[in-house]
């Protein structure tokens, strides 16, 4: 991860918190905290509520963020150094996902506790994964990230191959996401985004598998 990432890191995991400061006034006290899937207010807690929430989410998306900049250093694989920039811009993405939802929150706070929109969380969604499948078939193998199936980790040339699939299937999968579930009615985009989530990460795993039973049959019959 280059220089500039590192640098905006901490400024976006503060936006949350500022935007909360500078929207406190307009806050009713009564604010919404939960939200069913079709984006409707589902619990109301009082504004002191909304805050401790953002604290602690906040403090989570540190956490995640440092835990992924630096898992690379207990991982025995040899490549394990290979993986730290790609590591750490998965956590940056990680970042702006959850201060970005967290801001979509507070903003709904702010003006009556309006309908939230599930269409533009599955859309973000969609392209944190396109993001990931951008960064998958570059991933050296490693017990953290990517398809750490017992095959896979065993294997190079399946990690690769499997990997390589997964790719092209979050990122295409990402970006139908983002380009669809923002026109769909709420159920349908639920539907949607299940179905496309469940296809790109089972269909590698079941390639993958199947490339294993393959290369142990070859060894055998060598």
């Amino acid at each position: 991860m280059n220089s500039l990432l590192k640098k905006l890191v901490w400024p976006l995991v503060a936006v949350p918190l500022v935007y909360l400061a500078i929207a406190w006034k307009q806050l009713p006290e009564q604010v919404a905290l939960h939200f069913d899937m079709k984006g409707n207010p589902d619990r109301l807690g009082s504004k002191n509520e909304l805050l401790t929430m953002v604290i602690i989410l906040s403090v989570v998306n540190v956490v995640v963020y440092l835990i992924l900049t630096n898992i690379w250093r207990i991982d025995p694989k040899k490549n394990a150094a290979e993986n730290r920039n790609r590591i750490a811009t998965i956590g940056f993405a990680t970042v702006v996902l959850l201060s970005a939802v967290m801001c979509m929150v507070i903003y709904s706070a702010t003006k009556g506790n309006i309908r939230f929109s599930a269409g533009l969380i599955f859309c973000a969604t969609g392209l944190f994964f396109a993001i990931l499948g951008n960064y998958l078939p570059n991933m050296k193998p490693n017990y953290f990230a990517g398809f750490r199936l017992p095959w896979t980790l065993e294997n190079e040339e399946n990690w690769r191959k499997t990997h390589q699939l997964a790719g092209k299937l979050w990122f295409g999968g990402g970006l139908l996401l983002a380009a669809t579930c923002l026109f769909l009615p709420a159920t349908a985009a639920i539907i949607f985004f299940f179905v496309v989530m469940v296809t790109i990460t089972l269909v590698p795993c079941v390639y993958s598998y199947r490339l294993f039973r393959k290369q142990k049959k070859a060894s055998l019959n060598q």
